[in-house]
């Protein structure tokens, strides 16, 4: 529960500067981190990297996990000329507020570093968990927006399964026997073969825990069209929570707006299996947004 704090939406975002912090030397590879007030509400971290003067993308992490995550893809779209925002959740690094009363909540935190950095509309890329909160912005801020990634996608209108929730909690938590969450890892995350082991590290239980309570006080309905705007959708070949069938209907419930493509050999932890994969459609639907910047 919020505690004391009154909810302004029309609060303005401001940015202060944590040292910058440079990693490399080119503007791609070299890492900025800023954080951006939210009036008395939160703090959120946001790393930044590529041309101040690119495309804005904003990368929004999975369930319990951070804005790491994505450090292959969003160098490579930060080669490719593209400004990459990656904020971190309350609660991982050096993010922090008030407890998430809702989605709307994790929507407004980005809002505000879209704002600080300099206004919309920006490219959204929600992995998981991630592409409801893009969704939803994409709703409640269609200025903000100009396109919206999905990439393992929960879009159904039912939560997830319960063997499903149960080996995300297994999978992100600490305490269980490493073989066992080895185990839940390959059933929730990773397709046949492909190697679950760097997923160990990298989770926040309380994150995952306070998030999901956001995600299910939030109507399915609420954010399933994602706002009306154009949809790249990056559906894995391997996914129990986010299934193919599922992307099919998706499409035709939202028409040409929405772009399927496949990733192969790729489950729920689509980015970490396939990051190069999805960088380059990211980089190529970018292109199509933006064909006067040069991306590419």
């Amino acid at each position: 529960m919020r505690a004391n704090v009154t909810m302004n939406k029309r609060t303005k975002p401001e940015m202060a500067t944590d040292g910058g912090r440079p990693e490399g030397s080119d503007t791609a590879a070299r890492v900025e981190r800023t954080l951006v007030l939210r009036g008395d509400i939160a703090v959120i971290e946001v790393l930044a990297q590529g041309p101040t003067s690119g495309p804005r993308v904003v990368l929004l992490p999975s369930l319990g996990r951070g804005a790491e995550d994505f450090e292959p893809i969003a160098a490579a779209l930060a080669a490719a000329g593209l400004r990459v925002l990656r904020p971190q959740p309350r609660g991982i690094g050096h993010s922090h507020g008030c407890t998430y009363e809702d989605l709307e909540d994790c929507a407004e935190d980005v809002a505000a570093v879209i704002e600080a950095d300099g206004g919309g509309p920006a490219f959204l890329a929600g992995h998981a968990f991630g592409n409801r909160v893009s969704r939803l912005l994409a709703t409640d801020r269609p200025d903000l927006v100009t396109a919206v990634s999905l990439i393992a996608a929960n879009v159904g209108h039912a939560p997830s399964p319960p063997q499903v929730r149960a080996a995300i909690r297994n999978s992100a938590n600490p305490e269980l026997p490493r073989e066992e969450r080895l185990e839940a890892l390959r059933f929730a995350f990773f397709a046949p073969g492909n190697n679950p082991e760097a997923w160990l590290d990298g989770w926040y239980p309380h994150v995952l825990a306070h998030q999901r309570m956001a995600g299910d006080r939030t109507s399915r309905q609420r954010d399933y069209a994602g706002g009306g705007k154009p949809i790249l959708y990056l559906q894995p070949s391997h996914d129990p929570l986010a299934h193919v069938e599922d992307a099919e209907i998706f499409r035709r419930d939202n028409g040409d707006r929405v772009k399927v493509v496949i990733v192969p050999n790729a489950s729920h932890a689509a980015i970490a299996e396939q990051p190069d994969f999805i960088a380059r459609e990211l980089i190529a639907y970018a292109a199509q947004l933006w064909p006067a910047s040069k991306i590419g």
